[in-house]
């Protein structure tokens, strides 16, 4: 049986989890917090975007839970697991994780991208590309039977992603009908023509493109290196996926640690002014005088002369990489509360004086007890707000960091570290661009369908918007 490894952000990403879910349930009882999620539902974008994240989040869970294998055989008095550690997508990608080849090989290709030294039966060397060991390696011919196997794989693939969505939605359609309590049939037609409050149709569209691409590229991952691979020789699709989890935990985690401060130095500042107002001024004032990138880079360094003279506390490189992830969104969070703090303090500073407010000061009502009930709960939307638009920014964060090497570890599959090795890449001849490219289309459709959905939730939850319409 394999060893559970619980990491410290593996445990805060769960952590999140559940305080989503509760709030989720909260905010199901209130109709001044169920409203707002309602027009998001409504929303074309917003569905469609929402997919698409649902899927980077899907795979970002299954990559945050890690473990170590057994060993297969296991001597008298020795260990039982492997120091080893791995996720479940780790588990899931073993074709990709595992076949490595000897260096650089294009998309899709069958033969190596550089000419080397090969050997002839005869005994005579010639210049030639060499054979990938495993892309294409089940070809006889590669010349001649490439393009047709990459199209039947193609059309398998596509064919299983439609039964997979045909399925998916008649699930869909089913338990739709049943809380309707209307024919399948005719709830159906209504999803059909768009006549449902949720647009389920184009839930249903993204999610049949998003099957389509996955099965297509399951496929022919399993028979070539779908995005070729790196200078050692590993699979960038495999590696593109694992930076998945790296830029959710950057985007999420950072928000976490960030959100308290924020949230209660900012409508502290603007409720109690005075002196409180003043002191919490100086702290971010003084913070944001620092220039960002030298307080992270002292930060990191600070971090890495504790991890040389205590080596001993980590048993893996994993384990390392995770603590530099975690330390890094720490400094992330730190650097980035002050601007939602300004922000509350202005809106804390508005509502103070507000009738109700006022009233509930001559009553005599604690201060605690009207920041809960009063301040608070009209300032949750410039918290929802800039926090679903923070996250974007922070994902990109990390790919600045990483590119002047104090983001995540070297040694963390991170779109940051992928961008940073193609700076030699691109320089080579010939240029290796699919690394790149690779890193670029995965951060751009996260960061991409982060900022749509980011803008229905602001127009959602911003009530001078709603109340303009």
């Amino acid at each position: 049986m394999p060893k559970l490894v619980i990491l410290w952000t593996d445990a805060l990403i769960f952590l999140l989890i559940a305080l989503s879910i509760v709030f989720g349930v909260l905010a199901a009882r209130k109709e001044h917090l169920r409203a707002p999620w309602r027009r998001v539902a409504r929303s074309r974008v917003g569905m469609g975007a929402l997919v698409i994240l649902s899927a980077y989040v899907l795979i970002g869970v299954v990559d945050s839970v890690h473990y170590n294998p057994a060993l297969p055989e296991v001597q008298q008095g020795g260990a039982t697991h492997s120091s080893e550690v791995l996720s479940l997508l780790d588990k899931l990608l073993t074709p990709l994780r595992e076949r490595s080849e000897k260096t650089y090989s294009a998309p899709l290709a069958t033969h190596l991208y550089a000419k080397e030294a090969i050997e002839l039966p005869d005994g005579h060397t010639v210049r030639d590309y060499p054979r990938l060991r495993h892309g294409g390696a089940h070809l006889a011919d590669p010349a001649k039977d490439w393009a047709g196997d990459i199209a039947m794989t193609s059309l398998i693939g596509a064919a299983q992603g439609l039964i997979t969505w045909a399925i998916l939605a008649a699930l869909l359609a089913a338990l739709l009908a049943r809380r309707a309590k209307c024919g399948f049939a005719e709830q159906l037609q209504r999803i059909r023509t768009g006549t449902t409050e949720v647009p389920w149709s184009v839930v249903l569209l993204v999610l049949a493109i998003l099957l389509l691409v996955a099965f297509i590229a399951g496929n022919l991952g399993l028979k070539y290196h779908l995005l070729g691979t790196d200078k050692v020789g590993d699979d960038v699709f495999y590696q593109s996926l694992k930076s998945i989890r790296t830029g959710l935990m950057i985007g999420t985690l950072t928000t976490l640690i960030m959100l308290p401060a924020a949230v209660l130095l900012g409508i502290m500042a603007g409720y109690f002014r005075g002196w409180v107002d003043d002191v919490i001024q100086y702290l971010y004032t003084t913070l944001n005088s620092i220039p960002g990138v030298l307080l992270i880079a002292a930060a990191i360094l600070m971090l890495h002369v504790y991890m040389n003279e205590h080596a001993d506390e980590f048993t893996s490189l994993v384990q390392r990489a995770d603590l530099r992830l975690l330390f890094l969104c720490v400094i992330l969070g730190i650097t980035s509360w002050t601007g939602l703090c300004r922000l509350l303090r202005g809106e804390a500073l508005k509502l103070r004086e507000l009738d109700y407010v006022q009233a509930a000061q001559a009553f005599g009502v604690g201060h605690f007890t009207i920041i809960t009930r009063h301040i608070l709960p009209n300032v949750l939307h410039i918290v929802m707000i800039s926090v679903v638009l923070d996250f974007s920014g922070l994902v990109l964060a990390e790919a600045v960091l990483s590119y002047v090497n104090i983001g995540v570890d070297p040694t963390m599959n991170s779109w940051g570290n992928m961008i940073n090795s193609a700076r030699l890449e691109m320089a080579r001849e010939p240029i290796v661009w699919w690394s790149l490219v690779a890193a670029l289309v995965f951060m751009f459709t996260l960061v991409l369908a982060a900022n749509l959905f980011s803008d229905v939730v602001r127009d959602a939850f911003d009530p001078r918007l709603r109340t303009t319409r």
